[in-house]
């Protein structure tokens, strides 16, 4: 590394949309400070940004910061751009004391003040954004290209392969807690709605979902989920004609490839800032949401199940409306 040539640590453990949200900053510190790039994670997302052409090198712990700590500091970064702010990557920051660090600011209270009592504080400005503005220090910008995802040649599929023909729906059905999944019987439904062929995508624990959803709904629905890595997902993304999604990780990747999406929303809001960074206005992003509900949002995150147990924010979610854009795109 020249002496001029900046050494950045970028900071995100998880999880997938999180990590997919920093491609901006990551793109921005290579191409105008031409800054050597390195991403520090956690081992189960370090394949995410695998295929990222602006990133040196993937850092990746299981547990621990510890794991690396010693071979971080002989890496001689000359900044270190926390993302995630919590106790590890301040671990991190402690371990490297000497080097200049700038910490995202996640917006604790805000998003307390919206969960807890309904009061909303928070900028109208999405994630990204901020995530940039935590390294614009640097003297980093917007370049306004929006988010990145690079699909390895290897994980790229024939559709035929897995049975799909042009013009189809890939619908995510996966999300990390349930409170921001619609129900199986709700996303059967869905399916019966619409006259398209239809690709459901998740993960290995959303396999069973899938395959009761596809045997009620009907031969045009094509379960994939757990099926598939998470490249080849994302490859059946960039090829649809639009994609159905909760607020989870392929929602991101649908927009990293510049997709038109449908995003459902149940115990999360988009006022959090992390709905769907589409650059091209021309691209189709309808948000559903149930509106006028006092327990909503419940979390930041999720729950396993409605704490109010009627779970409304899924349950009324208009259907006909969802299959109807749906249809619009061929």
């Amino acid at each position: 590394m020249s002496a001029d040539k900046p050494k950045i640590l970028v900071i995100r453990f998880s999880s997938i949309g999180d990590i997919v949200l920093t491609t901006p900053v990551i793109r921005a510190l290579h191409q105008q400070l031409g800054a050597e790039v390195h991403l520090l994670t956690k081992q189960s997302f370090a394949g995410v940004l695998s295929a990222n052409p602006y990133l040196t090198k993937i850092w990746a712990i299981k547990k621990k910061v510890s794991e690396l700590s010693d071979e971080l500091k002989q890496e001689g970064f000359t900044t270190i751009i926390d993302l995630h702010r919590n106790l590890r990557s301040w671990q991190v920051r402690l371990a490297l004391w000497d080097t200049k660090a700038y910490a995202f600011d996640k917006l604790n209270w805000q998003k307390w003040l919206l969960t807890r009592w309904k009061i909303n504080r928070m900028p109208d400005v999405h994630i990204v954004d901020r995530y940039l503005a935590t390294a614009a220090r640097l003297g980093i910008k917007n370049d306004d290209l929006g988010l990145d995802y690079h699909i390895p040649e290897s994980d790229k599929i024939i559709l035929a392969d897995w049975n799909l023909e042009s013009s189809f729906i890939a619908m995510v059905i996966g999300a990390a807690h349930a409170t921001k999944r619609l129900p199986v019987e709700k996303l059967t439904e869905l399916c019966q709605q619409i006259n398209r062929p239809i690709a459901l995508l998740g993960g290995p624990g959303d396999k069973e979902a899938g395959e009761a959803i596809a045997a009620q709904a009907g031969k045009h629905v094509i379960n994939l989920c757990g099926a598939m890595r998470l490249h080849q997902s994302a490859d059946v993304v960039r090829q649809a004609s639009c994609v159905i999604t909760h607020d989870t990780g392929l929602m991101h990747i649908a927009a990293a490839l510049n997709k038109p999406i449908i995003s459902v929303w149940g115990n999360t809001v988009p006022s959090f800032g992390m709905y769907p960074y589409l650059v091209d206005a021309k691209t189709m992003n309808e948000i559903f949401e149930v509106d006028n509900l006092s327990c909503r949002p419940c979390s930041k995150i999720g729950y396993g199940e409605c704490p109010k147990g009627h779970f409304k924010c899924m349950q009324e979610q208009n259907l006909e409306q969802i299959s109807a854009k749906a249809e619009d795109f061929k």
